[in-house]
């Protein structure tokens, strides 16, 4: 359980602050839009609420109550968890990438990182005129999986040295590659091999990399092994941000009581990773976030914002959404580019074609050509609305000389107006000017040919991709299995699946197994959705409602009995919603009674 037990009440406490926020102003706060009281983050909660018209329960604790949404929400997975900052000095963690609504949410595999807006948490990143260059990651990643320790071993005996600058570009580049598991294996062998004397940086990079190649259990045994030194805020930060991007509420709690105890300060980083894990789990629990930031005087960052913009803009208040900005310019905050590309994509998403414009324009500018740091946002955005002249005009600055996120939004952008040969064209200008693409290129291509149903070409470039020698992962895992799953090759793309779960440290994505999971939910098939489920156990993801959304389904296509459905439901800490109430009072049609065996 997640207890404030500072007092039996927040909002008791809270009310009997001078110039904070107090219980009648919360209850006002619903029907009222005038804010009463000064306080930023009275206004930010003020301004959250202004267009509800129902209070949020506050409890006297917070309590894990991870799946539980309204009908409809389980859908509206926009962002994930965190990523981490790619900084020559710091090893933390922080938020992932807001995804194009529509897009599969992923959970394993994290996109590039974002700073969070707050130069307490990291600093910022320096845009240097040339990439660091690390004889140290040239060594990794020429060796083979699993053998990286051996090859640095060999390097050292001819007498080479190991330099921090090394250790940490070397780190990076890998991590920008997802090469989690060689940079853990990097990291085990410096400690082993006493390369250099640990310290809290080092630790927390261990726990996020352990987390994201061995899971959290694993976490948890490394940690108890630190020194207690280092034991630091920041390994634990490091560990719920890894929590929250695998939507582990239970555990996310467990370790923000945990810092609690260790008396660690509550910061905007914590509140951030909790509203990322409520907005995906139970959103009624974001006002006691707020109110926890109000009493503890954490001033809210831009990520703060831009979650709870999201919010608004996933349930398509819009209303609610414009309320927030107005909230950040009242306290003189400027809108950055992040927040004006995501009330543009609500925009979108809400029909509200020339509010997207206007915003649209703002990211834009007068001159694209001396803005060109902004094609990669827009991109996207014009594909989103169905715009062809404006992505093939965003294009058109880009494509003498594009960078390789250009290239990937390109591809995307393309492939989802349809523009199939647009974006190969795209592909093969990149291909002819590198020469090693990630996987992430390759596999926007596959998704391409997998939303257009083009097999052949899929496999081609699979096939391609392997003889490049690029490292296939989650993400191309997903792409692939996307592919077979539209040509109506379920049970391939299963097997694709399995195989690639087997023989790699690194784990498939949630939504990877859930996308096949709903193939057999459509027919029917028990058996194959039950294995689908104990899979996803085995890997370590936690159930969630949509999970067993997609299962009950089975059983209803199947038209049999769900027999401790809602038993199985309570042993994992989930309440049925609405959606799923329903769904299971049909289910229960067709539980065998006395007279229909009779009937039999």
């Amino acid at each position: 359980m997640w207890a404030i037990r500072r007092t039996p009440s927040i909002a008791r406490r809270i009310s009997s602050r001078s110039q904070t926020f107090s219980a009648a102003t919360f209850r006002a706060s619903y029907t009222e839009h005038q804010v009463p009281e000064p306080s930023c983050g009275t206004r930010l909660l003020n301004r959250y609420y202004s267009y509800q018209h129902s209070q949020p329960t506050l409890n006297h604790h917070y309590s894990s109550m991870a799946g539980t949404k309204s009908s409809g929400e389980e859908d509206d997975d926009l962002m994930d968890g965190f990523s981490e900052l790619e900084d020559a000095t710091t090893d933390e963690v922080q938020e992932k990438n807001v995804e194009d609504e529509g897009d599969d949410g992923t959970v394993s595999e994290p996109e590039p990182p974002e700073d969070e807006d707050d130069d307490t948490i990291a600093p910022k990143k320096t845009h240097q005129p040339k990439r660091a260059f690390s004889v140290l990651f040239k060594v990794i990643m020429d060796s083979r999986v699993g053998h990286v320790q051996k090859a640095l071993d060999k390097w050292l005996e001819k007498g080479e040295k190991i330099s921090r600058s090394d250790i940490s570009v070397a780190l990076i580049e890998l991590r920008k590659r997802r090469m989690y598991d060689k940079a853990l294996q990097m990291s085990e062998w410096l400690e082993l091999r006493k390369q250099v004397e640990f310290a809290e940086k080092d630790y927390s990079s261990r726990v996020d990399l352990i987390a994201k190649v061995r899971g959290l259990n694993a976490v948890e045994i490394y940690i108890g092994k630190i020194p207690e030194l280092f034991k630091t805020e920041m390994v634990y930060r490091t560990l719920l941000a890894n929590c929250v991007q695998i939507v582990h509420a239970t555990k996310a709690e467990q370790v923000f009581n945990k810092m609690k105890e260790l008396k660690f300060p509550i910061t905007a980083f914590t509140c951030n990773q909790l509203l990322l894990l409520y907005m995906k789990t139970n959103k009624k629990k974001i006002a006691e976030v707020l109110l926890l930031m109000e009493k503890e005087n954490v001033k809210p960052t831009l990520l703060t914002y831009r979650v709870l913009i999201d919010i608004k803009g996933q349930s398509n208040d819009i209303d609610g959404m414009e309320q927030i900005v107005e909230a950040m310019k009242a306290e003189g905050i400027d809108l950055d580019i992040k927040i004006k590309a995501a009330l543009a994509k609500h925009y979108i998403y809400g029909r509200l074609k020339e509010k997207a414009e206007v915003i649209l324009q703002e990211i834009e500018g007068n001159d694209l050509k001396s803005n060109r740091w902004v094609c990669s946002v827009l991109l996207p955005l014009y594909a989103a609305l169905e715009n062809v002249a404006d992505v093939n005009r965003v294009w058109d600055v880009c494509k003498s000389n594009p960078q390789l996120d250009e290239y990937i939004k390109a591809i995307d952008a393309f492939g989802k107006l349809k523009k199939v040969e647009e974006a190969e064209a795209v592909f093969d200008q990149m291909s002819k000017k590198f020469k090693r693409i990630p996987s992430k290129h390759y596999a926007t291509m596959l998704k391409v040919y997998a939303n257009n149903k083009m097999l052949s070409k899929g496999k081609d470039l699979v096939k391609r991709m392997g003889e490049s020698g690029c490292q296939i992962g989650p993400l191309t895992w997903d792409s692939l299995v996307k592919l077979y799953v539209e040509a109506g090759e379920t049970e391939k793309a299963d097997s694709i699946l399995r195989r690639a779960s087997e023989q790699s440290r690194i784990k498939p994505f949630f939504d990877t197994y859930l996308l096949i999971m709903d193939q057999y939910a459509k027919r029917g098939d028990i058996h194959n959705a039950e294995k689908i489920f104990h899979r996803m156990r085995q890997d370590g993801y936690v159930s969630r409602l949509k999970q067993y959304h997609s299962l009950l389904r089975t059983y209803i296509n199947a038209k049999v009995p769900a027999y401790g459905f809602r038993e199985r439901l309570k042993a994992d800490n989930l309440f049925p919603n609405k959606a799923m109430a329903e769904e299971l009072g049909r289910v229960d049609v067709f539980k065998r009674t006395a007279v229909s065996d009779l009937l039999d």
